[in-house]
This record gives C-alpha cells, sequence and structure tokens, in this order.
C-alpha cells in the first residue's frame, strides 16, 4: 500500500500586544528550527480572513510524505528542542494558546485539467 502524504494542522491565539512577536518569532525562529527535521517537507502559515470570535486567527499547516514521517517527526529531538527549549524561552514572559491541533491523511485529490 502506498504511503499517504500527512497534514498537520495547528490553530493558534496570541494578544494583540503579542502579535509582532509572535509573528517574527514564529517566521523567523520556530519554523526554520522545526525544518532541521529531514521530513517536514512544506510549512504553510495562514491568518484569518475575516475575524470571528470563535474561529482562532492564525493556523499553520505542515506537510508530511507519510503517517511514519509524521510521528518521527513528534518523537524527533528537532521538535522537543523547538517545544522545549526555544519556545519555552521565548515566550517565557508573554503568552500564545495553541487552540488545537489535529492531522489528516487525504481521500481523494482533483485537479483542474488544462
Amino acid at each position: 500500500m502506498e504511503a499517504k502524504p500527512i497534514i498537520h494542522v495547528i490553530a493558534t491565539e496570541c494578544r494583540s500586544e503579542d502579535e509582532e512577536k509572535f509573528n517574527k518569532w514564529y517566521n523567523e525562529i520556530h519554523i526554520p528550527m522545526l525544518f532541521e527535521f529531514g521530513g517536514l517537507k512544506k510549512a504553510t502559515r495562514h491568518k484569518i480572513l475575516y475575524e470571528r470570535e470563535k474561529y482562532p486567527k492564525y493556523l499553520a499547516i505542515y506537510e508530511f510524505d507519510s503517517k511514519k514521517a509524521f510521528e518521527d517527526y513528534e518523537n524527533s529531538p528537532e521538535l522537543a528542542a523547538a517545544k522545549r527549549e526555544e519556545h519555552e524561552e521565548t515566550w517565557r514572559d508573554s503568552k500564545f494558546d495553541m487552540i488545537w491541533r489535529v492531522q489528516y491523511e487525504p481521500i481523494k485529490t482533483w485537479e483542474r485539467q488544462q
């Protein structure tokens, strides 16, 4: 059976006074640290287009080639370093909230034919 790609989706919020720090940290420090794990293929961050109270402002989508690659990532020293050491140091005096995190595998993909 062919391995299916996996997306790992994380929804986050931060206080408005921490927003600049949060985005700079996420883009310039956190994502590059996660890419030290070779099995992470792509990362895309999104900001909500129309803010609504019950929806998180930010989404990050990480792409992996397989469930095994994602599981290896979850147990990797690279993720541990990003979460434990760097994350706790940067956010010691401030805070952002991870609202939820979830993984998906594809069922089927459609593409427009030219």
